[in-house]
Parts: C-alpha cells; sequence; structure tokens
C-alpha cells in the first residue's frame, strides 16, 4: 500500500506475454473500478508524429521507420527489431529509448489519478514487468501475471493479428518464456481457462484491492 499526499491508494503491477490474455484481464479490471495504465497505449503515444523519440528511432533503425505524417510506421520498425535480419541488440536498443519515456508518462499518470482524490487501485499494465522490475521506478503491492499456453498464444496471434503462424511463433519466443514473468508474480491468472471463471477471479482481487485500500 502506496501513501501520497495524505491518500491511500493499492498500486498492481499486471503482466503476461503477447496474446495470453492479459488485456481481457485489464479491461475486467477496468470495468470492476481500477484505474488502468496501459504501456503498450504510452508507448503508442510516443509513436506518434512530433513525439521527442521520433528523432533517437528514426537514427536508431533507419529513417524509413518514420511514416509520410511523421510518426513511427510500426509495421516497419517491427521488422527491424524482430525481423530475420534483426540486429541482436535491436531490442535493446529500443527499449533503451522507449522505457525513460514510457516511464515519466506513466508517472504523470499516476498523479492525475491521484489528484482525483478518493482511493484509487492503480494498475500498471505492463507487458514485460519481469524484464523491467530492477529499472522500473514503481515498487507494486502485488503482482499479476496473465498466463496461457504457447501454442494458444501463436493461435490468437494469427486469428486476431493477420500474423502468418512462423511470425506469430517469433513474437512469442522473442518475449521469453513465462519464468521471468512469474519469478515477481503474486497471483497467477490462467487465462485459458473459460472467461466466466476468469472474470470472477478478477473481481474478486479487485474488491480485495480496494478492501486494501480503506485501512488505515
Amino acid at each position: 500500500m502506496q501513501g501520497e499526499s495524505g491518500r491511500r491508494f493499492v498500486r498492481v503491477g499486471l503482466t503476461g506475454g503477447i496474446a495470453a490474455g492479459k488485456s481481457t484481464v485489464a479491461a475486467r479490471m477496468a470495468a470492476d473500478g481500477a484505474d488502468v495504465i496501459d504501456y503498450d497505449f504510452l508507448a503508442h503515444i510516443l509513436q506518434e508524429p512530433c513525439s521527442p523519440i521520433i528523432a533517437p528511432l528514426a537514427e536508431a533503425f533507419g529513417a524509413d521507420v518514420v511514416g509520410a505524417e511523421g510518426g513511427i510506421d510500426r509495421k516497419v520498425l517491427a521488422e527491424r527489431v524482430f525481423g530475420a535480419g534483426a540486429d541482436e541488440h535491436a531490442l535493446e536498443t529500443l527499449n533503451g529509448i522507449m522505457h525513460p519515456n514510457v516511464y515519466d508518462l506513466a508517472r504523470n499518470r499516476e498523479r492525475s489519478i491521484l489528484a482525483r482524490g478518493g482511493r484509487r487501485v492503480i494498475v500498471h499494465d505492463v507487458p514485460l514487468l519481469g524484464e523491467v522490475m530492477d529499472t522500473i521506478p514503481f515498487t507494486f503491492d502485488s503482482v499479476v501475471c496473465v498466463v496461457a499456453p504457447a501454442d494458444e498464444r501463436v493461435r490468437r496471434l494469427v486469428a486476431t493479428r493477420g500474423m502468418t503462424p512462423e511470425q506469430a511463433r517469433v513474437r512469442v519466443r522473442g518475449q521469453g518464456d513465462d519464468a521471468s514473468r512469474l519469478r515477481y508474480a503474486d497471483v497467477v491468472i490462467d487465462a485459458s481457462q473459460p472467461i466466466e471463471q476468469m472474470f470472477e477471479c478478477v473481481d474478486r482481487l479487485v474488491a480485495a484491492w480496494f478492501a486494501d485500500g480503506q485501512r488505515e
């Protein structure tokens, strides 16, 4: 439980590999009253025209990662980072540019949430939280990891994002296995279970966090 400016709130870290079901869990947490800070969304904001990281990304990955309207062409950038000919340090380079800026936006979002007053459950939705736990400038009262079998995640990527099976497998492998995510997890949610059952679990978690936030 974190204290800031006399307010009491619970800060939660939510993580899970690509297509594991994390976004579905985050949406349910929001429906239950939690404030969700979506780090993927913040990253997208930073790749829009006029962002301060457009120039560093172009310098690192080539001028053609910038689209006609001045934002980042995410397909081109993904190919430079995850494609067959990508440099072995490409992902590390991308993260070095993106992460500090994403953290700044997340900090600002949290301050805005707290400024509204009242008891809050603030969920930081971070895809690769386990890999950045030592550098992210937040501490968490609870860490939730959403998991699903790799084959199921590949199937979802093919069905929902138009990837080929091989492209999907590369993306899943590129995020590592669940070990780094589970290392910090207090709660593990199996997203391959029936969705009604999963939602019941999420509802209980959020209710418990709000109850914790009421304690002095």
